[in-house]
């Protein structure tokens, strides 16, 4: 009995841990994309297949050897003047060392154009995770701008119900037509329709946020400050900034140093190619004699060089020449798009930044002004239309200033994106603002 006891405990906390609420920063967040997503892991099968790309190309330079075999069973067996031309069964067997090289160098080339290409391949990734991250923490503050939209809902239903209560006072004691009355139950019952309305957009946020983050049961997300190390950046500062950093940038570069090396490679095919091989054979058969060469080793030293095959060589220089000036449109293409990215991005985040506090004075002007009104009211100095029009007002200020400070928040995570340092500045954990920046 102790022991169902037990086992029923032990049952009932690891249950409970199990569907307990998790707290989540935006690191926490963060990480578990990084490693939960799909999408990610995805894109890191690249890195893999790239790596294996790369030891296909060092194969192409080393040797090959080659172990054969071969039994022949005869028909019957054929002597000529005690020679035996034809013996009842043979078995050929040896080993043969193998190489084959371009003396265009083409085999160095193509290992060279592999390296580069993981290389590439490691900045494409690096590109997909911030833009992924990036989706995240629009994701995630989505769903605080929707949170806070539930609490900004709660409070004005809280508001519009004690201006319905004092309507029904004063029609009570005659001081407002029954006109006065409806009109508050209207707003009432549209502030309780756009609550309803923000509950199940929140529902939908978090559900967003989940799958895009790989968050498993239930959570919570801990707001917390983050670090702005653009305060003091001009947008030319930025842009110098990405174009060091950008991994888009860097990959354009690589794929331009990709495409110099494939002209060297195509015109590698018009030298001859060398081949060197070395064999070591060994021939058994019934029946034998002394002139039966049961063991050979030799070795092949030959050069081949193809003298017309149709202009295909002087097309594949042609198309790889092409594929260089293309390289090099699109490395100028890739670097004119950052900055437009950055520019974009710097302007939102300057926007949001300057405005909150602006809007922290509207919101507070918008508050006071909402009492003053409600007081008015009570006493019969304003109307209800009066009250009406200064708590909407008041919902429009809050919902402005709370979405800017989310947008501001993003706006610095768009930045860090833009500029190529968004994953980095997580790995080294400076996304969010230790107690010395504050």
């Amino acid at each position: 009995m102790k022991i169902k006891i037990l086992i029923f405990l032990i049952f009932f906390f690891v249950a409970q841990q199990s569907f307990a609420q998790q707290n989540l920063t935006i690191s926490d967040v963060f990480s578990l994309a990084l490693k939960k997503a799909e999408k990610i892991r995805i894109a890191e099968e690249n890195i893999t297949i790239s790596k294996e790309g790369k030891y296909k190309a060092l194969a192409g330079l080393l040797p090959t050897l080659t172990a054969f075999g071969k039994y022949t069973d005869y028909y019957n067996e054929k002597i000529v003047n005690n020679q035996i031309i034809q013996p009842d069964k043979s078995m050929l067997w040896g080993v043969t060392l193998e190489e084959k090289l371009s003396l265009g160098g083409k085999e160095f080339i193509n290992y060279a154009i592999s390296g580069q290409n993981l290389t590439k391949t490691e900045f494409d990734v690096t590109s997909f995770k911030e833009q992924y991250l990036l989706r995240v923490a629009q994701d995630l503050y989505g769903y605080l701008i929707a949170k806070r939209a539930v609490e900004i809902a709660e409070s004005n239903v809280e508001r519009l119900k004690k201006h319905r209560d004092a309507a029904k006072i004063r029609l009570k004691v005659g001081e407002v037509t029954k006109t006065d009355l409806l009109r508050a139950e209207a707003e009432l019952s549209g502030a309780e329709a756009e609550l309803i309305a923000a509950k199940n957009n929140l529902k939908v946020a978090k559900a967003v946020l989940a799958r895009d983050a790989g968050i498993e049961g239930d959570f919570e997300i801990i707001e917390n400050k983050l670090r702005d190390p653009y305060l003091n950046l001009t947008v030319d500062h930025v842009k110098a900034l990405a174009k060091e950093l950008r991994p888009e940038i860097r990959a354009a570069s690589i794929s331009k140093d990709i495409a110099k090396k494939n002209v060297d490679y195509a015109i590698g095919s018009f030298f001859p190619y060398l081949s060197l091989s070395a064999t070591y054979q060994k021939l058994d058969q019934s029946p034998s004699n002394q002139m039966t060469n049961k063991e050979s080793k030799y070795a092949i030293a030959s050069i081949n060089f193809p003298i017309f095959e149709g202009g295909l060589r002087r097309a594949e220089v042609s198309e790889a020449k092409a594929k260089l000036r293309q390289a090099e449109l699109q490395y100028e293409d890739t670097v004119k798009e950052v900055f437009i990215d950055v520019e974009s991005a710097y302007h939102n985040y300057i926007t949001f930044r300057d405005t909150i506090k602006s809007l922290e004075d509207e919101v507070a002007f918008a508050r006071d002004n909402f009492n003053s009104v409600f007081k008015q009211y009570q006493f019969g100095l304003a109307s209800s239309l009066d009250v009406t029009d200064a708590n909407t007002f008041l919902v429009t200020a809050e919902r402005k200033l709370m979405e800017a400070q989310y947008n501001y928040q993003l706006a610095i995570l768009r930045l860090r994106q833009s500029t190529g340092t968004l994953l980095k500045a997580f790995r080294d954990n400076e996304i969010v603002a230790q107690e010395t920046d504050k």
